[in-house]
């Protein structure tokens, strides 16, 4: 097996200390550094989510990968930042204000993370002004909104209406996330994207800013 395939197979397995390993030997051995990224980090992360959307692995497993990926991270990114790697695209994400949930947010920062995105995590309780001041700051693609409660939803609308009043809304992919969300909800207030897990949203974010550079 390929110290590249090692390092996805490693980091399925959540072991930290190995990816660190595979990675430095990796890089010694001159392999891309974007070859050990794409092919041995992101194609672990993106794994572990398939995974975790057939309930085959649960969320510590998918926490101890992510763990893992952050592991190599540390040791690649001064490489990479060498070559001169751009990110998939730049994403904003936080719960929104009056919730103080973060799990999902967390999972679903992590498998951005894992689909090749540049993350900028605001926290939870976040003002609608929070989210659109930081996107604009970063030059963000997506303003990703986490609810965990029916009673905080309302709160996803008035990031939407904030982003119209302002002139921003088609600059940025809206994505809308958490348990008492669905379909019907991010149609009713106008966001682009519902996904029901961390790993849709993965997907669904990669799939759109890929399009867009194609467009």
């Amino acid at each position: 097996m390929s110290t590249i395939s090692e390092i996805s197979e490693f980091l399925q397995k959540g072991r930290a200390k190995n990816v660190k390993q595979l990675v430095t030997q990796a890089i010694e051995e001159g392999e891309d550094p974007k070859v050990i990224l794409n092919d041995g980090l992101l194609n672990g992360m993106m794994s572990i989510g398939e995974r975790f959307k057939k309930n085959e692995v649960f969320v510590p497993e998918v926490l101890v990968a992510a763990r893992a990926l952050n592991a190599g991270l540390t040791i690649l990114e001064p490489k990479l930042i060498e070559v001169g790697n751009e990110p998939v695209g730049k994403a904003v994400i936080g719960t929104v204000k009056g919730d103080l949930h973060d799990i999902g947010k967390n999972l679903v920062t992590m498998m951005l993370k894992g689909a090749g995105f540049e993350i900028f995590d605001i926290g939870v309780d976040v003002e609608a002004d929070v989210f659109i001041d930081k996107a604009e700051e970063v030059g963000a693609d997506i303003i990703c909104m986490s609810a965990l409660l029916t009673t905080t939803m309302p709160q996803m609308q008035v990031v939407i209406d904030a982003l119209k009043e302002k002139g921003l809304r088609d600059k940025y992919i809206v994505m809308v996330g958490g348990a008492p969300v669905n379909q019907k909800f991010a149609e009713q207030i106008g966001a682009d994207y519902y996904t029901e897990d961390a790993a849709s949203c993965a997907e669904a974010a990669r799939q759109v800013i890929l399009k867009r550079a194609e467009g």
